[in-house]
């Protein structure tokens, strides 16, 4: 779902970025499409341009956008190892370009041969600056030696600037969206595991501090979550004065 291809004169990268964004059923969709119309406007000259966006947080790195499935995996090699060009360029916000894999040692032998046994010979990573937001890379590989000098290097410097700040809104996006479902669902488990602990409190004629005991013994016992167990509980209650199984240690139910 690239943009149309347009006269460059009558439609700027950022134009045909938010033309992606509006274009886009979710964050996931935009930032492939992201990855392939990177790929496209850098490429020239016939040649294929690999392209991949590298995200860190939490001490975590992952691929979040791939231009092809071979892009993808080249990112991932880099994750294996914990090194290379694209974590370097996220990492410490600086410019990393490989002219040719087969000169390359700054990572060890292990990197440069992985790379290479896909065809490529050139890797060019770009820090995006996502003010605090998390770390990232544009990471762009070449079947062709040298493919970044020069001229081309100076269009994925302005290209880069020109994306950044949809990246920086999708990103923002994904983690308020990450932020908010994490919350609901502590909420969900917190009101469930509240429910669950009336329950057992009135059932058992006990003290909030003893319901609490009883349903974790019962979770331990069962190795079953707590959340789980308190669900099962307030599902198996319902409306009525069904009486639970859990039930203070040493107390005989009464009724």
């Amino acid at each position: 779902m690239l943009p149309p291809q347009e006269d460059p004169e009558s439609a700027s990268t950022v134009d045909q970025i938010q033309n992606l964004i509006l274009d886009s059923a979710d964050f996931e969709e935009f930032l492939n499409e992201l990855a392939r119309f990177s790929a496209q406007q850098l490429a020239g000259d016939g040649d294929e341009v690999l392209c991949g966006i590298t995200l860190l947080r939490d001490r975590k790195a992952a691929t979040i956008g791939w231009s092809s499935e071979s892009a993808r995996k080249v990112d991932e090699i880099q994750y294996r190892l914990a090194q290379g060009p694209c974590l370097t360029a996220a990492l410490e916000e600086r410019e990393v370009y490989v002219p040719d894999l087969f000169d390359e040692d700054r990572w060890g032998p292990d990197y440069a041969e992985a790379v290479a046994a896909h065809g490529l010979r050139s890797v060019f990573s770009l820090p995006f600056h996502l003010q605090g937001e998390a770390q990232a890379a544009l990471n762009l590989y070449s079947t062709a030696p040298h493919k970044f000098d020069g001229e081309v290097a100076a269009r994925a410097r302005d290209f880069t600037r020109e994306i950044s700040q949809a990246l920086r809104m999708a990103v923002r996006f994904s983690l308020h969206t990450d932020s908010a479902t994490n919350l609901r669902a502590t909420l969900e488990s917190r009101t469930v595991i509240d429910m669950a602990i009336g329950i057992v409190m009135a059932q058992n004629r006990c003290s909030q501090e003893t319901a609490v005991r009883i349903l974790t013994d019962a979770s331990s016992h069962g190795n079953v979550k707590l959340r789980d167990i308190a669900t099962s509980l307030v599902e198996s209650v319902g409306g009525s004065a069904t009486r639970t199984h859990f039930q203070e240690p040493g107390r005989q139910a009464t009724g």
